[in-house]
């Protein structure tokens, strides 16, 4: 198993491929459904983003209220495919990675390949497993969607697997 640690650059992403098993420590960004909404919305109106998405790292997840003593709740992975219709513009405003689960379509394995981007993916029911490989948790922007708020998390060893590479090659082929 390869360890990364963010910031990720494009050198090291390029080196990974399809099917490998990465440990992932920094900082990763929640986004779901309606907040891609609203970025794609933020760039198609030139305005500026909630957060700047250069070089950035988006986890597909919408975390459960934290229990109490804990530092998040449940924080698993949700179906990437809803998030195809808005990924190519957040790709080409400097999206790095992508994480979540199931597949992906044509187009968008297109657009990751032209963007040399990577999409990993991440165990689908276990999030509150998932929850343990994280160190901090803030809500940094679109506090008003509750769990589908952008988070920031801060993890550690975050178990994840190559979905699809940067030459387009994907692990459903």
């Amino acid at each position: 198993m390869k360890r990364i640690n963010t910031p990720l650059t494009k050198r090291e992403i390029e080196r990974l491929n399809v099917g490998e098993e990465v440990l992932l420590s920094g900082v990763i960004y929640t986004a779901r459904d309606q907040v891609h909404k609203r970025l794609a919305e933020a760039i198609h109106k030139n305005k500026k983003t909630a957060i700047d998405l250069k070089g950035r790292i988006i986890y597909y997840c919408g975390p459960t209220p934290k229990p109490k003593g804990k530092i998040i709740g449940s924080c698993g992975p949700t179906t990437s495919l809803r998030m195809d219709e808005f990924t190519p513009v957040l790709l080409k405003k400097g999206i790095l990675a992508m994480i979540g689960k199931g597949r992906r379509s044509k187009a968008i394995i297109q657009a990751i390949k032209k963007y040399k981007a990577i999409y990993f993916l991440t165990y689908a029911g276990c999030g509150a497993l998932l929850s343990k490989y994280i160190q901090k948790a803030t809500k940094v922007a679109y506090k008003n969607l509750g769990p589908e708020a952008i988070y920031k998390l801060e993890v550690r060893d975050f178990p994840l697997i190559v979905g699809i590479d940067t030459k387009g090659r994907s692990i459903y082929d």
